[in-house]
């Protein structure tokens, strides 16, 4: 069972976005459009994940096979559910 840790990140600019990476501070892979539509980075966690580990809203096998093969995973905030939002 594979096991790896990774640096977790909330950006400035998109709310319950977090940006997962491979290396501290370790911005390198990830496309620089992507860096600007976050915004300021503030790190939120560092944490161990094997395929067994139980993350909030993804996947940790999704996170792990990401990571190791393009240097980051990107968490989007979840959809609002049909009728929820402020256009009625």
């Amino acid at each position: 069972m594979e096991s790896i840790t990774v640096w977790v990140y909330k950006g400035s600019r998109r709310t319950e976005t977090y940006l997962y990476v491979s290396t501290e501070n370790d911005f390198e892979r990830v496309p620089k459009d992507l860096l600007d539509a976050l915004g300021t980075l503030e790190l939120v966690m560092e944490i161990e994940i094997d395929e067994q580990r139980k993350l909030a809203r993804v996947d940790a096998r999704e996170v792990i096979k990401k990571v190791l093969e393009a240097g980051y995973f990107l968490q989007l905030a979840p959809l609002e559910p049909k009728g929820k939002g402020l256009l009625q």
